[in-house]
């Protein structure tokens, strides 16, 4: 048996259902190694199928032969033969819509959520999950360096996301991991800043939150820059330390077993020491992974015990209303009990471009 198949095997026991019914792109693909924009996966406790849209199956069959995943061509009608004689289904609750759960109780079933099955499978990371994310930091990073030499005055936000979006489809992204954040002087204050026309200037901040995917797994990386150094930012450089501290300190001092909390508070900690963690307004980190925020979270009140295989963000920030933003980030895992960055082809120091 493989496993993939013991994994699922433990989802559907954990869930108590008679099936498993699954028609959410992320999970199909979780489940199968498949990607489509449509289809369904049913497991009933013995086989497995995914019930393909006609516009995948041909690639469906191909992909998925010899696998434990069983291909038909179809639709809804077909998925829910497939669990006739089922009374009790296992659905993803927070994924799936009033009328999907609807329209399956109108067919007389009984719906539990699988999804906290699912989720706690998903935590922990296969060899082959944290090769894909591996590869996609890779391409994320390998795509900054491409770009940073092409910065110039006067360039929009949005001409600087579509030139690192570029950069990371060239080495091989499938595609951006969520929106492209850039943000030049006061506005990477915000830390979920929305890109838009705004125009570099000498001694602008430049704040870049990017990441793509490879395989449907995602890479999460952040950098903070100076574009120009115009002698009044010496405010801002020591901000920039005391972020790069408190992220470093977090790969130093996380291990495993500590709770989501505790990992938070070593960089809350020290922005604390300076009378700073006011202006920390997020958590430290989240799980990565088919999603780009998936589970464990790392914040002050999270109690989940974080573990090896697990993948997630590293990434303290400072943000000045009005003045400027700092923020430090890597996805790391843990490994052997201790973290393990996946991002080293960037530096970390303040660069100034």
């Amino acid at each position: 048996m493989t496993v993939e198949m013991q994994v699922l095997q433990r989802i559907y026991a954990e869930t108590g259902a008679d099936a498993l019914f699954l028609e959410q792109d992320f999970l199909r693909r979780y489940i199968t190694g498949f990607y489509s924009t449509d289809g369904y996966v049913v497991y009933d406790g013995k086989t497995c199928t995914f019930v393909a849209d006609p516009r995948y199956f041909e690639a469906a069959c191909e992909q998925l032969a010899g696998s434990f995943v069983r291909v038909e061509e179809g639709a809804f009608e077909r998925a829910v033969s497939l669990v006739a004689g089922c009374k009790r289904l296992g659905v993803p609750y927070p994924f799936v819509s009033r009328a999907a759960a609807e329209r399956l109780e109108e067919r007389g079933f009984a719906l539990c959520d699988c999804m906290p099955a699912l989720r706690e499978a998903m935590k922990i990371k296969s060899p082959a999950e944290l090769a894909c994310i591996a590869r996609a930091c890779d391409m994320a990073e390998e795509g900054l360096l491409a770009t940073l030499p092409r910065i110039r005055e006067g360039m929009t936000e949005r001409d600087l996301a579509a030139v690192l979006e570029y950069e990371m489809r060239m080495r091989g992204a499938d595609g951006t991991s969520f929106e492209t954040i850039v943000a030049f002087g006061k506005g990477s204050s915000v830390p979920h800043h929305e890109t838009g026309d705004t125009k570099l200037r000498f001694g602008d901040v430049v704040l870049i939150d990017f990441g793509c995917k490879t395989q449907g797994y995602c890479s999460d990386c952040t950098r903070t820059f100076l574009f120009g150094d115009d002698k009044q930012h010496e405010d801002f450089k020591q901000k920039y330390a005391l972020v790069l501290e408190a992220h470093e300190r977090v790969k130093e001092k996380l291990v495993a077993g500590m709770t989501g909390k505790a990992a938070d508070a070593i960089a809350r900690d020290c922005f604390r020491a300076h009378g700073l963690e006011g202006y920390f307004t997020h958590s430290l980190g989240h799980g990565i992974g088919l999603q780009i925020h998936e589970y464990p979270v790392l914040a002050p009140r999270s109690e989940e015990v974080l573990k090896d295989g697990m993948v997630f963000s590293d990434e303290p920030g400072l943000y000045f209303a009005g003045e400027y933003g700092i923020r430090i980030e890597d996805s790391i895992c843990l490994e052997g009990g201790k973290v393990r960055s996946f991002m080293h082809k960037t530096a970390h120091d303040l660069l100034i471009l």
